[in-house]
């Protein structure tokens, strides 16, 4: 009975509630008649509404045919150079942005972690998190526009003005400098994100052996003085080594998603801040072995799929050339994930996993400046060689050298880095991305020795010196100023309880 009753209850408050919408949308219908109708487009013709659709599909210029009036409405006027966030853009460009965070929490932070030991897990996760809240103010403070502002004429090339200080200016319209399609506030959070991966790969270097509050003070200066005006240089709408976008540019290098300003300079800044830091206590005469593997695979798995945001989101829209670079970077990794184990096979008897490990971050670091300008073919040629040469950097170069690069940020990304940036200038290819054409017809013709090797040398001297003098000048003021090593006892304990109080692991 009761089941019943129930049954006629709900089934008469539905009948309630559909008459009740029936008659409030009777009401409501005389209201709507008298509404003032929306104002129409003006008239054009079919070939200009076609254009601004083909635009917006093909990422194009929207200038010439789709802007806004002044009440905000699309319209379709004469030529002028205007971008219109679009919501398939946009929704591409902040799934990327979440990508690329999620490379360095949780990814980076468990690949590393995994590879300290259990003493020093947290110090590892703490540092990520610092570094992600400290590159975020100063991003916010002058970053952005230090990287993506104009110079000004004494500075022009090098490094941005203060146009968008705390993001002034910075909203959901376009910058179509940068992008026709997306919200300058999506681009600028995208950028964002580069911007805290790039020092978090310098930890890898120096883990386990310098001081929490070095490692900030460090960081913020170098973000100043090496990450800004390199990403600058090389991305900024008049960089001086923006080949790509900039006409003048007095190096016409080119550089995709990060060769020479994430992996080149992280790295080279690594190798020269783990030389100055010294050794780790016991470094050669204690077992230093990676306290969980599992970890460090399940970080690596994270890395590779965040680095899908990292390349193909470069593209700054869900176009032609972010499908290429989502392709391109698949296949490179994939072989070199494969080749690196399999030389280790070879030389040492066994495929280990942290060989698969480091061999899928090669390739992802080696394709990272490749990814949007090459072939698939040139991409299988990239993940051979991301699977050997940093192989035998890490296997056999730091053994020579003696270096204590406890994680292998030098051999991966410096090496890695370094050879993305020259076999970019190899392989590049116009039937990859048209946008090859506009200023660099001159420089990329097609063939393995290209004028665009000898633009992509000079880039590649640039960075170097400027992240090794940087790093060493950085790296001595903090030092002299507050130190950079823990005591010897904090560093035998370990930093997660001397530093942070906490321990990773309870017995």
């Amino acid at each position: 009975m009761k089941k019943h009753f129930l049954i006629l209850a709900l089934t008469a408050i539905a009948v309630l509630g559909i008459s009740s919408l029936r008659a409030e949308d009777t009401n409501a219908a005389p209201a709507a008649a008298e509404a003032p109708a929306a104002p129409a487009l003006p008239a054009a013709s079919l070939d200009q509404r076609i254009a601004a659709l083909e635009a917006y599909i093909g990422n194009g210029d929207p200038g010439a045919s789709l802007t806004k009036d002044t009440n905000g409405n699309l319209t379709v006027t004469a030529p002028a150079t205007v971008g219109v966030a679009g919501p398939g853009h946009n929704a591409w460009m902040m799934t990327s942005t979440a990508l690329v965070l999620f490379m360095t929490l949780p990814g980076l932070a468990l690949f590393y972690g995994g590879l300290v030991r259990k003493k020093n897990i947290l110090s590892v996760v703490a540092q990520c998190f610092a570094i992600t809240g400290l590159v975020t103010i100063l991003w916010v403070l002058c970053g952005y526009s230090m990287v993506f502002a104009d110079g000004d004429d004494m500075i022009k090339g090098i490094v941005g003005n203060l146009k968008f200080k705390m993001l002034e200016g910075v909203t959901s319209a376009t910058n179509s400098n940068y992008a026709y399609w997306v919200s300058q506030n999506v681009f600028s959070m995208f950028q964002l994100m580069f911007a805290i991966i790039t020092p978090a790969l310098i930890l890898g270097a120096i883990a386990e052996r310098m001081k929490f509050s070095a490692i900030l003070v460090f960081m913020a200066l170098w973000m100043l003085v090496v990450y800004f005006p390199l990403a600058h240089m090389v991305w900024g709408i008049n960089g001086c080594m923006n080949g790509v976008w900039n006409a003048g540019a007095k190096i016409h290098a080119i550089d995709f998603a990060g060769g020479t300003v994430v992996h080149m300079s992280s790295g080279w800044s690594a190798l020269v801040l783990c030389l100055i830091l010294g050794k780790r206590l016991g470094f050669g005469k204690e077992n230093f072995a990676p306290h969980s593997m599992v970890l460090t695979f399940i970080g690596t798995a994270m890395l590779w799929v965040g680095w899908y945001g990292f390349n193909a989101g470069s593209a700054c829209a869900a176009d032609g050339v972010a499908a290429n670079a989502f392709t391109t970077t698949t296949i490179a990794t994939a072989v070199a994930s494969f080749v690196w184990p399999m030389v280790e096979w070879l030389v040492k008897g066994k495929p280990s996993i942290l060989g698969f490990c480091s061999g899928a971050v090669a390739g992802l670091v080696v394709i990272t400046p490749a990814c949007g300008f090459v072939t698939p073919q040139g991409s299988i040629l990239i993940g051979i060689a991301a699977g050997i040469i940093p192989w035998f950097f890490c296997y056999k170069v730091k053994g020579w050298f003696g270096y204590d690069d406890a994680l292998d940020t030098f051999g991966v990304h410096a090496i890695g880095g370094t050879m993305g940036a020259l076999m970019t200038g190899m392989l590049a290819r116009n039937a990859a991305n048209g946008n090859l054409a506009l200023n660099l017809k001159d420089y990329v013709k097609d063939t393995m020795f290209q004028p665009l090797l000898i633009e992509q040398f000079k880039a590649v001297g640039i960075t170097i010196a400027l992240a090794v003098g940087g790093t060493a000048v950085i790296a001595l003021v903090v030092k002299l100023l507050i130190g950079l090593r823990p005591s010897e006892e904090t560093e035998m304990t370990g930093l997660d309880l001397s530093e942070h109080g906490e321990e990773g692991y309870h017995s």
